[in-house]
């Protein structure tokens, strides 16, 4: 979904409280998915997914899952192949094995053909016709839950009290958000709550002493500007496209022109990157960006105990 969020998803106002009726239909539509049987396959699957759409790390996050595991397990990345996410599928398929096609049920039973041992699914939470062994849900720690509502009056896909339907947390980002950790255990107390950080890869690469120009289209560009800043890059303008967004030529001649003019270098998300054709990429660089886990050893083991 090509999506720039509305700040209206931020708090509950007048257009988000006349949209909140509409979000009834989104609660019914999740109660008939999880009416449908569920199915069991021959792989271990770990599915990483979100409730609030967009921009909280689960890609992040499954990268590091397969790290963790692909050493012991013959693993492999099942993606759902959206039109629109081809940078995700090509970030993904230089990180590890993919399978990627328009039905993840298919995906998944030609991993099993493929003798895959641990198949690991960005995103997939609201499927619920697969009997996943490990679901993990991840927020952004600055954007928590906006206004808690569901979509089209809220950022939520569904309600936030699916989380006791869920094996682990995730907290992804620079903001330590007490209030949220204490609203998700007060949701269930019971429920694995892990943080992640996120940490540059190739700083060495980047003089900082240079004006930089940002331009992303992701879920959460703030949470990239957020990190650039952390790390001293002297930002002296940002633009921002929506969610999967594919530049075209003319906007892409834009960005380089305006770097040559005002002496600007052009950085950008790995995510953004990969989306780009290897022609278009010439002078623009890329934050290499790697999710740390913290607690990462708990969290190997409830990953091991669940396969």
């Amino acid at each position: 979904m090509k999506l720039i969020k509305p700040h209206f998803w931020e708090t509950k106002n007048y257009i988000s409280f006349t949209l909140y009726p509409l979000s009834v239909i989104t609660y019914l539509i999740n109660i008939s998915k999880k009416l449908s049987i569920k199915k069991n396959f021959e792989i271990k699957t770990i599915c990483i997914g979100n409730i609030f759409l967009g921009g909280t790390g689960k890609t992040s996050l499954a990268i590091q899952v397969n790290e963790l595991l692909k050493k012991k397990f013959k693993t492999v990345f099942i993606k759902k192949d959206y039109e629109n996410q081809s940078d995700e599928i090509n970030l993904l398929n230089n990180k590890g094995n993919i399978i990627s096609s328009d039905d993840r049920e298919s995906a998944l039973l030609s991993a099993v053909k493929k003798k895959y041992q641990v198949a690991i699914l960005d995103d997939g939470l609201q499927q619920k016709n697969i009997n996943y062994d490990l679901k993990i849900v991840c927020f952004n720690s600055e954007n928590a839950l906006g206004n808690e509502y569901m979509l089209p009056a809220g950022p939520l896909r569904e309600n936030i009290n699916e989380i006791n339907n869920y094996d682990c947390i995730f907290l992804n980002g620079e903001k330590k958000n007490t209030k949220l950790l204490s609203k998700l255990k007060s949701l269930n107390k019971n429920i694995k709550i892990f943080e992640g950080k996120y940490k540059p890869l190739n700083l060495k690469n980047f003089n900082l002493k240079k004006k930089y120009l940002m331009f992303c289209g992701i879920g959460n560009p703030h949470e990239f500007e957020q990190t650039l800043i952390k790390y001293k890059f002297n930002i002296c303008e940002k633009i921002i496209y929506p969610d999967h967004h594919k530049l075209t030529k003319i906007e892409l001649k834009k960005l380089k022109d305006k770097a040559k003019n005002e002496n600007f270098i052009l950085i950008t998300t790995e995510k953004d990157f990969f989306r780009l054709k290897k022609i278009e990429r010439k002078n623009i660089k890329f934050l290499k960006i790697n999710l740390e886990i913290k607690d990462k050893k708990n969290f190997e083991k409830i990953l091991i105990s669940k396969l």
